[in-house]
């Protein structure tokens, strides 16, 4: 059988130079054309329907499952079905697949990018946000305690966490009103009420996962890949004034449950593989279930724009996915390690993701370094933080041997407060 990762592949659908979504992508997302919502992949700038696809008999799986309108039914699948239909397309749409290729009735499945609307790509049951980027952690710590405390004494013995909202977690293209709440602007003086005046975002990717074990039971670093299905970009917005007076004791609340923005795109572990790499030193050694292989990382560009209305965007940062301190592997095995257990479609975001150098410094935060550098704008504005109607624009890719994996963007346009 084709091997979906095969970098020799070459399709016959056409793919513009530089595109996110080679043939050897192959990710999985929700579309909607008309009226007709179903589960999609795509292909340079076309949209596959895989459920008319899948009615034409090219599956080894029910063609019902790519009806759906999230992707949970086809995570229930597991990891082998996944598997198994990325390379049934990867064949489908090999260039040495003539006979289908002058398919007319297959023609029909194959969309235009432009004239697709992309949903919500998973029913986000439970959501976690981790804190794994040691250089964020180390700059917010110096900006709020010192750089000699940086670092809180458990930072490098677990994968710090909190449980999110994931209601209000919403795909890109989706609008976020800036947020009101409590702030104490002055620490001599009572709080405030009102809009927030430090709105940020936060650089983060999310996996998604698949169904887990039962209640009581826990996934190790070397079963970790087995229970993840894919990654998306992840914009966890932040009210960092709202925050910080809110903070203590149980941590973030009103400044991060009002919206988080994500790729449409879910581009699965098996396409990412090739763009493993090793991570980081870790010292002081971790406890046995958080042991697991080095190259465990994966090497995502990362590109974070904001565009003013009416202007042209200015990039913010370039960092990279590499930088975490804790992985997706130990994260999972930490969150499961009590026994908790995890359901298709639960969200775990990275964290800010922050490199050594200030251009891959991953939220405004520490762009500005709380508020006291200014980045110009394309249009000869200021930002310290952003401001109305200003959109955030994040993209990710992985690229090697000439061959790219790219995640799209995740698209926020704020606006302002009701």
């Amino acid at each position: 059988m084709i091997k979906a990762n095969d970098k020799n592949i070459k399709t016959w659908i056409e793919i513009s130079e530089n595109s996110d979504f080679s043939i050897q992508n192959i990710p999985f997302g929700i579309a909607k054309v008309k009226d007709e919502v179903f589960v999609a992949t795509r292909i340079g700038d076309t949209v596959v329907n895989l459920y008319t696809v899948a009615r034409l008999g090219h599956f080894s799986i029910e063609k019902e499952v790519f009806a759906s309108c999230r992707l949970n039914d086809f995570m229930l699948l597991g990891k082998q079905v996944t598997r198994d239909v990325r390379n049934e397309i990867s064949a489908i749409f090999n260039v040495n697949n003539e006979l289908v290729k002058n398919n007319k009735e297959l023609q029909e499945a194959l969309i235009n990018a432009s004239e697709v609307e992309m949903l919500m790509p998973v029913e986000v049951g439970d959501y976690t946000d981790f804190y794994s980027s040691e250089q964020h952690a180390y700059n917010v710590g110096c900006m709020f305690r010192d750089p000699n405390n940086a670092l809180l004494p458990n930072w490098k013995y677990i994968p710090v966490g909190y449980h999110g909202r994931a209601s209000s977690i919403v795909v890109s293209g989706t609008p976020i009103n800036r947020p009101k709440g409590q702030q104490k602007p002055k620490d001599e003086e009572p709080p405030v009420f009102g809009p927030c005046k430090l709105l940020d975002f936060e650089l983060e990717m999310a996996f998604i996962t698949y169904e887990g074990k039962a209640l009581g039971e826990s996934i190790s670093t070397d079963e970790a890949d087995d229970y993840i299905f894919g990654m998306c970009l992840f914009n966890d917005w932040s009210a960092r004034d709202i925050q910080k007076w809110e903070y203590v004791p149980l941590g973030p609340f009103l400044a991060k449950n009002f919206g988080s923005s994500i790729s449409p795109w879910i581009v699965t572990l098996d396409a990412l593989e090739p763009y493993r790499t090793k991570r980081s030193v870790q010292d002081p050694k971790v406890f046995d279930y958080l042991k697991c292989a080095e190259e465990k990382n994966i090497d995502i560009n990362l590109q974070v724009a904001i565009q003013p209305e009416n202007t042209k965007e200015t990039i913010v940062s370039n960092s990279n996915y590499k930088y975490m301190y804790w992985n997706m592997n130990q994260q999972l095995a930490h969150h499961t390690i009590n026994g908790c257990n995890i359901k298709a479609g639960d969200m775990m975001a990275s964290g800010t993701i922050s490199g050594n150098d200030e251009s891959a410094y991953g939220s405004m935060l520490e762009i500005s370094w709380k508020g006291t550098k200014s980045v110009a704008m394309a249009d000869g504005t200021e930002r310290k933080f952003i401001a109305d109607n200003d959109t955030v624009i994040m993209r990710g890719y992985a690229e090697k041997d000439d061959i790219r994996v790219g995640f799209g963007e995740v698209v926020t346009k704020v606006l302002p407060t009701k």
